[in-house]
């Protein structure tokens, strides 16, 4: 996998967040998923564009469980991270990333896609993000030294998936 060794598990899809976007794709069971659709499903749409400091957490519901996502940027981060792949590889193993986390799962490979529009806001958001990292409400629970860090691998995620 091509994400595995650059971005993956160094700041990107290392937390609980990530587990619950892995999950929240398992549920799905689809081998396409869009960026809209996740947003939608997660409330990111209704956040107007402020992805830095939400007030609530973020859930997508469903008739038999809910998945709550903590931090927006931590979303994005991690579908710009899958978005890298798709665009290297069309598909993304998400077994493949997560290892022993999802022995209990089953998904199928899935691939990630976005319209332009959605691409402008994953660009921009990743943008921000790294010209001021300490502004987002992640601050609140990771050490300015590995928000600095982070804001740095995004730094080259951006670069990698739009430049």
């Amino acid at each position: 996998m091509y994400i595995e060794d650059k971005y993956w598990n160094n700041y990107i899809g290392d937390t609980d967040d990530s587990l619950t976007l892995v999950e929240y794709l398992a549920t799905k069971q689809k081998k396409e998923s869009s960026v809209g659709e996740i947003f939608k499903d997660f409330e990111l749409d209704t956040l107007n564009g402020n992805f830095k400091n939400q007030e609530t957490s973020l859930m997508f519901v469903d008739s038999w469980k809910y998945m709550e996502i903590c931090y927006a940027i931590d979303l994005i981060i991690d579908l710009a991270a899958l978005l890298l792949e798709c665009k290297v590889n069309k598909i993304v193993n998400l077994c493949e990333l997560f290892g022993g986390d999802l022995e209990e799962i089953t998904i199928p490979d899935v691939s990630i896609t976005a319209t332009s529009k959605e691409h402008e806001i994953i660009n921009k958001v990743l943008m921000d993000f790294v010209a001021a990292p300490l502004t987002y409400d992640l601050n609140e629970m990771v050490p300015q030294k590995d928000m600095l860090e982070m804001a740095a691998v995004c730094k080259n995620l951006r670069k990698e998936l739009y430049e």
